[in-house]
């Protein structure tokens, strides 16, 4: 076998074997997740809270196609009796206790990047979103690199616990 040959079968070896690997990573995260819990910690301190509550309620759901959505609420959202009388303290208070977006993403077994184009706070639009992520049992845990908290400007990460709906 010439040089040439070997390297070139190297080659195709090496792009088999990543293609593979992507693709059982990926099949561990295809599929509808809820939310069970999502913590907020302090870098600086450890100080950790219950973002949305004790019970937040959420759905994520990762397509075949590369394709994402997500839905995360407060377990203490209010209920508006009338939608035609609602005021702006109460817009305001259910856009406080919302995530949504949805988009693309990629996973390497390790990392997830979200590129939403479409959210419920134009900010993300188009903005590449990473987590770390981690497996354990029927359990997803989704963790933000640590960044300044647009609420008080302190370095935070957040975990998002998920299980899969069976």
């Amino acid at each position: 076998m010439t040089s040439r040959k070997a390297i070139s079968l190297l080659v195709g070896l090496v792009l088999v074997l990543f293609v593979s690997a992507s693709a059982l990573a990926a099949d561990e995260i295809y599929g509808t997740w809820k939310l069970v819990s999502f913590t907020r910690t302090v870098v600086a301190t450890g100080e950790s809270t219950d973002i949305f509550g004790k019970a937040p309620q959420g759905t994520f759901i990762f397509g075949r196609d590369g394709r994402a959505l997500v839905l995360i609420v407060s377990d203490k959202r209010p209920r508006v009796p009338d939608l035609t009388k609602l005021t702006d303290p109460e817009r305001t208070e259910l856009f406080k206790t919302m995530i949504a977006y949805g988009g693309t993403y990629t996973f390497d077994g390790k990392t997830l990047k979200l590129r939403p184009d479409i959210s419920w706070n134009d900010n993300w639009t188009g903005l590449e979103q990473t987590r770390l992520v981690k497996f354990e049992g029927n359990r997803l845990f989704l963790s933000t690199i640590p960044a300044p908290s647009s609420v008080d400007g302190k370095s935070v990460t957040a975990v998002l616990t998920w299980e899969r709906v069976q």
